[in-house]
């Protein structure tokens, strides 16, 4: 079996919007779904933690050290028969410069699959909960590669720290990845899709990119024994594949409009893949 790259994989990204797994980049057959299996893939994700924080020191931690780190969650699900499909990316070459992405979040699947292909069309920074700053040596990594930590206790003051950080970011030419439910969802509903993406959107003066996707192969731990150590990771499904869809330009506009076409997009698209959505 053929291992992808990143060099081949952003070749195809940019040449023509998209990506699927070549039959010949994973096995015929999808690999049955057990423990191991689960164990093996998230250990997968999880080294991408420990390799930023190993490099961090040295100074050897740069956006493309940690694109190829992020890249093993492609390789991983290839090697156990997943397809991994990419589409609608040429929309993002249209527009030259910084925007504010936003997703849907469904798992730990995107906050590592996402990096590779975002840093394909330049630089970006990620908001994310502050407690992944905190592990262990990890702290200055995450700062150096952008991280932007969003507690929970005080809605307010983060949202404030969020507006002011990431309008200095997006000025300074780099583009701004948010989460807008905030925390992981199964079902994609207006009620929990907040507006802050296009709030910062409006104060930077840049547009808007919505993304989807659908990572249902590993979501959130939900009960069982394990649920309190391994939340992030529950149960590999090797029946699903792993998508991901890049929507059209949202021009800079009030902050209203942006969120009201950002969402009609991505609700519209998850619609399509027959995912769950609450309008």
């Amino acid at each position: 079996m053929i291992t992808t790259t990143l060099e081949e994989f952003r070749e195809e990204l940019l040449r023509t919007g998209g990506y699927e797994t070549a039959d010949d980049h994973r096995p015929k057959k999808r690999v049955n779904p057990s423990a191991l299996v689960t164990l093996g893939f998230s250990l997968r994700m999880c080294e991408v933690f420990p390799l930023c924080a190993l490099y961090e020191p040295f100074g050897k931690l740069t956006t493309d050290k940690w694109a190829h780190f992020c890249f093993s969650v492609v390789t991983g699900a290839e090697r156990l028969g997943i397809n991994v499909k990419l589409e609608g990316w040429k929309q993002r070459q249209e527009y030259d410069g910084p925007v504010v992405y936003l997703c849907n979040h469904m798992s730990t699947i995107e906050t590592i699959l996402l990096p590779p292909v975002l840093l394909t069309y330049g630089p970006f920074n990620i908001v994310a909960k502050a407690s992944l700053s905190k592990l262990p040596l990890l702290e200055k990594a995450a700062a150096h590669m952008g991280m932007v930590p969003i507690g929970r206790k005080s809605p307010r003051e983060d949202l404030v720290n969020m507006l002011r950080v990431g309008v200095e970011r997006i000025n300074a030419g780099n583009s701004f990845l948010i989460f807008p439910q905030g925390t992981r969802q199964n079902v994609f509903s207006k009620k929990k899709f907040s507006s802050i993406g296009a709030k910062l959107a409006e104060k930077a003066g840049c547009p808007i990119v919505p993304i989807v996707v659908d990572t249902r192969c590993q979501l959130t731990r939900e009960k069982g024994v394990l649920k309190k150590v391994f939340k992030d990771f529950g149960p590999v499904d090797t029946s699903y594949d792993i998508r991901c869809a890049c929507g059209p330009i949202i021009p800079h506009a009030k902050a209203k409009d942006m969120h009201e076409q950002t969402f009609d997009w991505m609700a519209g698209k998850l619609e399509e893949w027959n995912m769950p959505v609450e309008r």
